[in-house]
């Protein structure tokens, strides 16, 4: 999205206690009488600022540390924007840097997706092939100290830093599952991070399975990449069905996310955002070419989906596209732009709220899927012995080969409950196309 910048207000104690008086004196006598100012008015609230350079003097005159202007000005700009929604940031040298490589696919730390909720650091979602995945950690575990810190009273800006560091370095954090009585203690090892977004294989044959585990700038391009590796794998026949997988999927580049969807729609809205300024009034839609087809397609989400991923399985769903199975999805349905501050700072400020074709707001509300299905494990029953034709000797195979299970099944079936489950709903759409030609 396309970043704007503001002019500074304030830029130092001496640039306020210099202007603040002449402000005063040029006000009318009714208009410095009056303790508000007009709700609707664009003017500086300038007794507030006022209270405001008092607090400032205050703090430099009698705080028990020396405290430089520099650091002051910025702590009151970080909660500032802390003060208006979890995802409003002010970003500083290295959160900025940090943020870009994010985008790109590159960065240090557990590969986790951290916000607040409820005033509680809160796992979004871990990363895929990441140490916070590695060790189990899901959506919604409240994460209560960080090497022996407790994360009560701590910023978003605070906990990150303690989390990130070098690579090989152990990082000990104490977790808090909801329905456990008592946390969990873990030690991962921090790695230097690099994601690729995209990940492919087909489960059976005909019948594909596309990961997306963030939106970063290329992943439309690798999705459809894949898709196209998938049909040559399958003798380059259009394939039966296509699982796209967004669970655990945290968001990332809107455009991105518009660009994935576009590949499975020919026609109608993607996402419109609605905000107060002009240039955060956007709408989406569809090209009229479709590079994946009309193949059947179920979409699995689950509480860690999250913002773009949720714009994906809120198109397709409205656009009655595919099937959106598993588990509601997180609900972060606002648009944050990066606004640059100088060179190396920025700010990421909540500008609008985003909507499904069908005028969704998924703002705390998530997604809910068209079928639900819960997370679990597949375990095959032990039986007793039964004979069939197949196992005497000497019995005749059917003709054009032998049949049974199919070889290409995929082993992440076995592991994966809401998987296998989207897999044979998959089957099932097909033979009831074919049934009803």
């Amino acid at each position: 999205m396309t970043p704007f910048a503001f002019p500074l207000l304030l830029t130092s104690r001496r640039f306020l206690a210099a202007v603040l008086p002449a402000a005063m004196l040029a006000l009318p006598p009714a208009a410095a009488a009056t303790p508000e100012a007009d709700p609707g008015s664009d003017a500086l609230p300038l007794e507030d600022i006022q209270t405001f350079a008092e607090v400032f003097e205050h703090i430099k005159r009698a705080y028990v540390k020396d405290i430089d202007d520099r650091t002051l000005l910025r702590n009151a700009m970080r909660g500032m924007l802390n003060e208006l929604d979890p995802h409003s940031t002010y970003l500083d040298e290295e959160q900025y840097k940090s943020l870009r490589e994010t985008t790109e696919g590159e960065f240090g730390g557990i590969g986790i997706e951290v916000g607040m909720e409820d005033d509680r650091l809160t796992v979004i979602t871990p990363i895929d092939d990441t140490p916070a995945s590695r060790a189990g950690l899901e959506s919604r575990d409240v994460i209560m100290r960080i090497d022996g810190t407790s994360t009560d009273g701590l910023s978003l800006h605070e906990a990150v830093n303690l989390m990130r560091g070098e690579p090989d370095t152990e990082l000990e954090i104490t977790v808090l599952r909801e329905g456990e009585d008592s946390p969990r203690q873990l030690t991962l090892t921090r790695e230097n991070i690099r994601t690729e977004s995209v990940k492919h294989e087909l489960l059976a044959s005909g019948y594909g399975y596309l990961r997306i585990s963030q939106f970063q700038t290329r992943t439309a391009e690798q999705a459809l990449q894949a898709i196209d590796d998938m049909q040559e794998q399958s003798d380059g026949r259009t394939l039966d069905g296509l699982v796209l997988d967004l669970r655990n999927n945290p968001g990332g580049v809107l455009q991105s996310a518009v660009d994935v969807a576009d590949l499975f729609l020919n026609h109608g809205r993607v996402v419109y955002t609605e905000g107060r300024l002009d240039n955060s009034e956007m709408s989406f839609s569809a090209n009229p070419s479709t590079p994946a087809g009309d193949v059947s397609l179920v979409v699995l989400i689950n509480g860690g989906s999250a913002s773009a991923a949720e714009i994906v399985a809120g198109a397709l769903q409205d656009q009655r596209r595919g099937v959106i199975m598993g588990t509601e999805s997180f609900g972060k349905g606002s648009v944050q732009q990066v606004m640059p501050l100088g060179e190396n700072e920025g700010l990421k400020l909540t500008t609008a709220l985003y909507y499904t074709p069908n005028g969704r707001s998924i703002q705390a509300q998530g997604i809910e899927p068209d079928v639900k299905v819960v997370r679990g494990r597949l375990e095959i029953a032990d039986s007793t012995f039964e004979l069939r034709e197949a196992d005497l000797e000497g019995h005749l195979d059917a003709p054009g080969g032998a049949g049974g299970a199919d070889a290409a099944s995929s082993s992440r079936l076995r592991d994966d409950y809401q998987l296998s489950e989207a897999l044979n709903l998959l089957k099932a759409l097909n033979v009831v196309d074919r049934r009803g030609r």
